[in-house]
């Protein structure tokens, strides 16, 4: 798998990878050994990665990057589509909301898409695409997940901040998309404590 960098925003550092060949397991612990590794500047095998456990029903998309036993004030953001994943590494001052899809969504998600996705008429697939992946971007951002429907979300016109109505961050927005995939990345400056659901941020 070669690692393709993206051009994030300041304080965060983002990857994509694609191999059906690697498994989402090793290609996510992959890329982001890289990163922080090209971040501290030590070897990338020194990276320990362990999933954060969930709080509440589902899984989170975070790793806890540790070296000899201490844990890194870094935050590991993972998102995959079908072969490909992108991962994130960010200050812990910083929230961050990742997605991810390909170009050619099966008839599933299209549905999906445009059945939550409120747009002008004669908008395009990729109008929808884009869209739903910064509504996404947005509620990885937030944190609560499926608790959140995605209408709710709110863009501004130019589709570059992205918010909640229940709660006062508002995002910013920026498109990552390479090659064949449409990557949208959402941040905001905030308490390391509130950029984890229910302010958890220990695992074991």
């Amino acid at each position: 798998m070669e690692p393709v960098v993206l051009k994030a925003p300041a304080g965060i550092d983002a990857r994509l990878g694609w191999d059906p060949a690697v498994t989402p397991h090793d290609r996510k612990r992959i890329l982001a050994r890289g990163i922080i590794g090209a971040r501290l500047g030590i070897d990338p095998a020194s990276v320990r990665l362990e999933r954060e456990p969930p709080t509440t029903f589902g899984h989170h998309t975070r790793l806890i990057a540790s070296v000899d036993g201490k844990e890194l004030p870094l935050v590991v953001t993972v998102a995959e589509f079908r072969a490909a994943t992108v991962v994130a590494v960010s200050d812990h001052g910083i929230r961050v909301g990742i997605d991810l899809r390909d170009m050619h969504p099966d008839a599933d998600l299209r549905a999906a898409i445009r059945s939550h996705s409120r747009l002008w008429e004669g908008s395009t697939d990729l109008d929808y695409l884009n869209h739903w992946t910064r509504v996404q971007a947005v509620l990885a951002a937030d944190g609560r997940g499926m608790r959140v429907r995605p209408e709710l979300v709110v863009l501004d016109q130019g589709g570059t901040r992205g918010w909640t109505p229940d709660r006062p961050t508002r995002y910013h927005i920026v498109d990552l998309s390479r090659n064949a995939y449409v990557i949208t990345l959402a941040y905001a400056a905030g308490n390391a404590e509130d950029s984890r659901p229910d302010g958890a941020l220990k695992r074991r």
